[in-house]
């Protein structure tokens, strides 16, 4: 068993849910509530984590986790965990589940209302430790939220926002890969693109860690050479082993803060018109902001392109787009069933999104307008 303790504790290896009771006990927690989905459930991984992880069976459960979380889920979950007198939660699923665990935590021990907390609202020093602890279990490889500081959730009024703190960090993350197995080659491609963009936007970041950028492109590497194998044979322990690491690789560089694709891809998985999957977004976003970001960043495109084993002379977003497509992914926002007619609002929310800050170089409204139609 592989423990690692960077940011937070990490328990990493095949069959490590057995450890789940044992570290709810260190967390002082001995009445958790689950925080997953429906599907999560009906695929059966909610009753072996019961199971193997050694808890009981009436544990409670909340698994009104919504595709993109939500603040009426988060207050949902909060009374539940409130009646059912719950000390600890474990956040068991993909980002979706993990964020909403977090902000749960962060509702269950702070006041309302949740906009407060936001980062782009000043929030951020309103977030203290004095919280329930988290133990993320996380069942896809892509969002790495299972290390992250951020949580993201859309408001009543439709604003998709980060909240952001080493506070909101999960006490635990506890990733076995096993309980990816059973993803299917769709979310597998799509959560493993999400993980690729993690890596580069990261490791674009003008901010300065090395030692980020150098588990930026060690991820990258990992997720560029076992993606495609993952996503066609789901049982190959060693891929899901590789994809899961990389994905926990990606979620320990976002002290670098991201960049511009997920700046886009926040405000349109916000929309309520239409479900988008936020890591296929970033795979069909991320060509075109590479393109965007060229200048100036030809020394670190050498270092990408390196990482992903391509020529010295590849063309990077070419690239990036190739695979998407051989992933089976779609190659525009078009073939999402985006319209260019929200172009505008999504570019408003994007300049304001926690994540262009960080961008590897200045980008406004007019050049997220360009991007946009450029991914169409």
């Amino acid at each position: 068993m592989a423990l690692i303790q960077y940011l937070t504790r990490i328990q990493f290896e095949a069959g490590a849910i057995a450890l789940l009771s044992e570290e709810l006990q260190l967390q002082g927690s001995s009445r958790p509530l689950i925080v997953t989905d429906k599907g999560i459930a009906a695929a059966g991984i909610l009753a072996t984590v019961l199971e193997k992880g050694g808890l009981p069976a009436d544990t409670a459960v909340y698994d009104g986790t919504p595709e993109n979380p939500t603040e009426a889920a988060a207050m949902e979950a909060v009374e539940m965990f409130r009646s059912a007198d719950c000390d600890g939660i474990v956040a068991l699923g993909g980002g979706s589940a993990i964020d909403l665990g977090k902000a749960v935590s962060l509702l269950a021990s702070h006041d309302a209302p949740l906009e407060q907390y936001a980062v782009i609202l000043g929030g951020a020093g309103r977030i203290t430790s004095n919280k329930p602890p988290v133990i993320a279990v996380p069942t896809t490889a892509g969002t790495g939220s299972e290390v992250g500081r951020a949580a993201l959730l859309t408001l009543e009024d439709g604003r998709k926002l980060g909240f952001i703190s080493p506070f909101m960090i999960p006490d635990v993350a506890l990733c076995d890969p096993d309980l990816t197995a059973g993803l299917p080659p769709y979310l597998t491609a799509a959560t493993g693109m999400d993980t690729m963009t993690h890596c580069i936007e990261t490791y674009l970041s003008p901010k300065f860690n090395p030692v980020a950028d150098a588990i930026a492109l060690d991820g990258l590497a990992r997720a560029t050479g076992w993606l495609e194998t993952a996503t066609q044979n789901g049982d190959d322990r060693q891929a899901r082993t590789e994809m899961m690491m990389a994905a926990l690789q990606g979620g320990l560089t976002f002290q670098k803060g991201l960049g511009a694709v997920h700046s886009l891809s926040h405000p349109l998985g916000g929309l309520k018109s239409i479900k988008l999957h936020h890591g296929t977004l970033n795979a069909v976003l991320l060509p075109a902001v590479l393109r965007f970001n060229a200048p100036g960043a030809e020394a670190k495109y050498a270092k990408i392109r390196e990482a992903m084993g391509l020529d010295a002379d590849a063309d990077l977003p070419q690239s990036i787009a190739d695979l998407s497509i051989r992933l089976g992914l779609p190659g525009t926002l078009g073939q999402m069933g985006v319209k260019p007619d929200c172009f505008e609002a999504v570019a408003e929310g994007a300049v304001k999104d926690h994540s262009t800050a960080s961008n590897a170089r200045e980008i406004g409204v007019d050049d997220f307008v360009r991007i946009l139609h450029e991914s169409l």
